[in-house]
């Protein structure tokens, strides 16, 4: 198993690393531990590191993902391990992340140990005035103050990691409020379930192995797709013919139309000028007739007017 525990300063990590470690046989690796044994061992990193400490300056990711990478591969961590106070930031766990896929590895879980930040100074009032009640000595770093500044500083920097191992989906969250028997328990029964699934997905890859396989199969079904793509084709192409065809038809019908339509106003015009004509004709004998008509009708009125005349003068004699 490899494990990331995180928590904020007093939520018991040190205490369930312990008994992971005694349970599952694995190492707990301490940045710090690791550190000072590098610088012991006069490693080329740990060389790196005794400068730069040495300096009073802080040790680069790149020299503590270093020392991480040398140290997990010795005998002691082929079972697992438990990383304590490493990462600590989210770009220190993409760099764990890279180390560890380098390496042919894979994070089993990060466990969050949730706790009530009011309870936990309340436990570290109570521890210190039980101490000083018994006499006992108070160090400096275990007072409600130190712990309200290491809270803010954890909220700040680690805090963060919980929502990149949640988008991962190797956060684990368990109530750390509960006593430490129970939490133990209860971290015991969320690693079984992950040890249970990823055994359940071993054979799913071996079958993945053997599915090349079938590889010989696969040419003929292409052959035969191949086969029945080629009437496919022909038959695709046939409407596109006749598409064609309707395109050009119609293409010399439009043809035909507009032509008729062009020659239509000048036949219209040409009649129009012939019954013009007519009525110019037919308008000018009217007139002659009408003529002829007054003419006759001055030429009666005068005959009667001189047949009148002749009877008066008969009529005397």
């Amino acid at each position: 198993m490899r494990l990331i525990l995180l928590g904020p300063p007093g939520a018991g990590k040190g205490t369930q690393a312990q008994r992971l470690v005694a349970r599952h046989g694995i190492v707990q690796l301490s940045t710090g531990d690791m550190l000072r044994a590098a610088v012991a061992a006069e490693t080329e990193i740990g060389l790196k590191a005794k400068d730069i400490m040495a300096a009073g300056g802080l040790v680069p990711d790149e020299v503590v993902i270093g020392i991480i990478s040398d140290r997990i591969e010795q005998a002691d961590a082929a079972n697992g391990f438990i990383l304590d106070g490493f990462p600590r930031t989210v770009p220190q766990a993409e760099a764990l992340d890279v180390l560890l896929k380098s390496k042919g590895l894979n994070l089993d879980a990060a466990v969050e140990l949730r706790v009530n930040e009011s309870a936990l100074l309340e436990r570290v009032e109570t521890r210190v005035a039980e101490m000083m009640a018994r006499g006992e000595a108070v160090r400096a770093d275990d007072t409600p103050e130190v712990l309200s500044k290491r809270l803010a500083a954890y909220r700040a920097s680690t805090e963060p990691l919980i929502d990149y191992y949640s988008e991962k989906r190797k956060l684990v969250t368990i109530n750390g409020m509960m006593s430490i028997d129970e939490v133990t328990l209860e971290i015991d029964r969320v690693l079984a379930a992950i040890r249970e699934d990823s055994g359940s997905a071993k054979p799913s890859r071996r079958a993945a192995k053997k599915a090349p396989a079938k590889k010989s199969a696969a040419p003929k079904k292409a052959a035969k797709a191949k086969s029945a793509k080629a009437p496919a084709k022909k038959a695709a192409k046939a409407p596109a013919k006749k598409a064609k065809t309707a395109k050009k038809t119609a293409k010399k019908v439009v043809k035909k139309a507009a032509k008729k339509a062009v020659k239509a106003p000048k036949k219209a015009a040409k009649a129009g000028s012939k019954v013009a004509k007519k009525a110019k004709t037919t308008k000018s004998t009217k007139k002659v007739v009408k003529k002829a008509a007054k003419t006759v009708k001055k030429a009666v009125k005068k005959a009667a007017k001189s047949v009148r005349k002749l009877a008066k003068k008969r009529a005397k004699r």
